[in-house]
């Protein structure tokens, strides 16, 4: 499909969100910035709404007129039912209602690789993990990126809103624990393939693994690949630093045996 040219950015004022809005104009994007908190630095050119994604008006007039969302919004950590309730499944069911009253037929939805938190992470010649490898949330949070996965599949379905589902590793400018170096991100990665998610002939719901091409990568980057995702970064060039601080993973460490790392512990252990 051709690159969408404004596109709503959900999270704006968040870690990601303050990433790609730095990022993705290059690739040529008009970008509309949406967050409950304020945005003081935005790109020139930029449009600005401060909002709740319960204030389903304003999330309305947000989607209003543009070629795709990005929806990275939510709490992006664990928390409570309720708050998570609030933030991330009924926040993510009223901007594919927006979406779906405005015409919108393209969203890349931010999910996590905390759907899957609970497979065992690969050790030693363990093939790596598919895209197709059953779900097994790690916390609330992972059972909303659930969620928002199955949401986008009916609304693909019955609506034809496109949506390419990003399970996101860890995207920093580095990785900050070992295991962060098998689900590293770099941002320029991220934005390449936020780009391709956003422009790729795809559709329906299809769903990928987000991270750079990592020495110690953990999943099957294959179908991002198939969007025309390139990644050009590796987090081996950070690997002796961390494993001289923090030592290798431990697979009796309930921490370091699955896919979720900390979030697998009760209550999950920060930071992750």
């Amino acid at each position: 499909m051709p690159a969408p040219r404004t596109v709503l950015l959900t999270g704006a004022a968040g870690i990601l969100g303050t990433l790609m809005r730095g990022l993705l104009p290059s690739y040529g994007y008009e970008l509309r910035l949406f967050d409950v908190a304020p945005i003081k630095d935005a790109p020139e050119g930029s449009t600005v709404i401060t909002a709740d994604l319960a204030d389903r008006d304003a999330l309305r007039e947000a989607v209003r007129g543009v070629d795709a969302i990005m929806h990275l919004a939510g709490i992006s950590l664990e928390s409570t039912f309720d708050k998570i309730l609030r933030a991330n499944i009924e926040g993510t069911y009223n901007l594919y209602e927006a979406a779906r009253e405005e015409g919108v037929r393209r969203i890349v939805f931010a999910s996590s690789n905390h759907t899957v938190g609970f497979t065992p992470r690969p050790q030693g010649d363990d093939p790596l993990i598919p895209i197709g490898t059953p779900r097994r949330p790690d916390t609330y949070y992972g059972l909303s990126k659930c969620f928002g996965e199955d949401l986008a599949s009916l609304y693909a379905d019955l609506h034809g809103i496109d949506t390419v589902s990003v399970r996101i590793g860890s995207c920093f400018p580095a990785p900050t624990s070992v295991r962060m170096l098998s689900v590293w991100m770099s941002p320029e990665d991220g934005a390449r393939l936020f780009h391709a998610a956003l422009t790729a002939p795809v559709t329906g719901h299809t769903v990928v693994y987000g991270s750079s091409a990592n020495t110690r990568l953990w999943w099957d980057l294959s179908p991002a690949r198939a969007l025309g995702y390139e990644p050009r970064d590796d987090s081996e060039k950070f690997a002796a630093a961390l494993i001289a601080e923090q030592g290798e993973l431990d697979p009796a460490n309930p921490a370091h045996a699955n896919l979720g790392g900390p979030f697998c512990t009760d209550p999950p252990i920060w930071p992750y």
